[in-house]
């Protein structure tokens, strides 16, 4: 069995919507969230340009909704990777891994 581990992370309203609305859309139930966000962190590093894409997101406002996921640990240690990743380019930014996260929806969500 696969060893897991628990993000948190915030949206606003509206994307949080957005979110649950797709990933139903896309034929997984609210169970499958984690998988839904785990595919799209996995799509969003797999970017060259990711940290500038997570930068970009750095506008958004209204973080009122809070989600949890399970993700397994190799994600986690990518995941991880990806924030020093981002801290290097950017090291004023906040919130890098719910940044991070929340680019990852976003581009799902624009791709779907």
């Amino acid at each position: 069995m696969q060893v897991k581990a628990k993000i948190t992370f915030v949206l606003p309203d509206s994307l949080q919507k957005d979110f649950r609305e797709q990933i139903i859309k896309d034929g997984y139930d609210m169970r499958g969230k984690s998988k839904w966000v785990s595919e799209g962190i996995v799509s969003l590093l797999g970017m060259r340009n990711y940290p500038e894409l997570v930068y970009l997101g750095n506008g958004m406002k209204g973080f009122e909704k809070m989600e949890s996921v399970v993700i397994t640990k190799d994600l986690r240690k990518f995941l991880d990777n990806a924030v020093i990743e981002v801290r290097r380019e950017y090291p004023a930014l906040e919130g890098v891994q719910s940044r991070i996260v929340r680019t990852a929806i976003l581009q799902r969500l624009l791709r779907s």
